[in-house]
């Protein structure tokens, strides 16, 4: 009887245990959303906490951190580069094209990092806070909720190249757009569905001021885009100066997260070239814009699906990189 319940455990034992062995066979990050369960139980409370109070002072910091995610995900994958600050052999990524004098939030991150070092000292990334305060901001906004799988750890480098040439810019084509997705194991899908995170936030004038002046180099507007909307961005984006003047992605809803992104597409007024491109250079994003436009549910639950997949970009796990205990350097050896 001793002897068969020795093997029962045994073999309980090693189910328990058999995910993770399967994921280090197959190279797959082993991502869970317990993680911090036994190790740092209050970091959700504490993440969550923390970013309410940054969005009820200012609105737009929902769509700051949920971008700060995904910038940081297309650079080496999910590992917390982007927050590096330069030193030493470091060269940040916050000067990039993408995110110079555009990417913000990290004043947010810091006060997230420190909250949590109080309560659970070298435990909890950076690139898992990361993570959670861009579920947070999308669920103040109105999205939808998801379990945040964890386990990441942070990088001890960056890559100012792989930050300029990975991230999806403002004026690229749709094939380069999709490309650029594709190489980080996303499909057409999870491109239209993450790109309607552009249902909250600002966009700068310098990022969309082709399109009403010089579209293709021929000294005319976009013809994709609705003549009355232009009028009225170019009444404050003017063909030179103005580079930082602000405008809403979405001028419907610009700070709840819905579906009024898609529907704004369909009218020709999305702000961006690469928004308008989902409509107008392919029939298989065009029907996913059709069918999140018709439906908010359908839109949130992929959404939800596509940012737990973006979220598993080659994450540092296991012994890989660090726990940085400031988020803007790595730890000194």
């Amino acid at each position: 009887m001793g002897d068969r319940s020795l093997n029962l455990l045994m073999v309980l034992t090693l189910l328990r245990f058999a995910p993770l062995c399967l994921c280090q066979v197959s190279n797959e990050a082993c991502l869970h959303p317990q993680f911090y369960q036994r190790t740092c139980p209050q970091v959700l409370q504490i993440v969550k906490s923390v970013v309410a109070k940054a969005v009820a002072k200012e609105t737009r910091m929902a769509a700051s951190l949920l971008r700060l995610h995904f910038h940081d995900c297309f650079v080496k994958g999910c590992d917390a580069s982007v927050l590096l600050d330069s030193s030493g052999s470091i060269i940040s990524e916050k000067n990039s094209v993408p995110n110079r004098n555009s990417a913000r939030g990290f004043e947010v991150i810091d006060a997230i990092k420190s909250a949590v070092e109080k309560q659970c000292p070298q435990t909890v990334s950076c690139a898992d806070i990361m993570a959670l305060a861009a579920r947070d901001s999308t669920v103040l906004a109105g999205g939808p909720s998801w379990d945040v799988p964890l386990g990441r750890r942070d990088s001890r480098g960056a890559s100012l190249s792989g930050s300029n040439n990975n991230i999806p810019a403002p004026n690229n084509t749709f094939q380069t757009i999709l490309t650029k997705f594709k190489l980080k194991g996303l499909d057409i899908t999870d491109l239209v569905a993450l790109s309607g995170s552009h249902t909250i936030g600002n966009s700068r004038c310098v990022s969309f001021r082709q399109r009403l002046y010089n579209q293709s180099g021929n000294a005319k507007p976009d013809s994709t885009l609705d003549k009355f909307y232009a009028s009225q961005l170019r009444a404050k984006c003017p063909r030179s100066g103005g580079d930082q003047n602000l405008f809403f992605l979405d001028f419907v809803s610009p700070t709840k997260f819905d579906n009024n992104y898609f529907k704004n597409l369909l009218a020709s007024k999305g702000l961006l070239n690469s928004d308008q491109v989902l409509v107008t250079k392919s029939q298989a994003s065009l029907n996913l814009v059709k069918k999140y436009a018709e439906n908010t549910e359908l839109f949130f639950e992929q959404f939800a699906k596509s940012m737990v997949k973006m979220g598993n970009i080659s994450p540092l796990t296991g012994v890989k990189g660090e726990i940085r205990k400031n988020c803007r350097k790595i730890n000194s050896s």
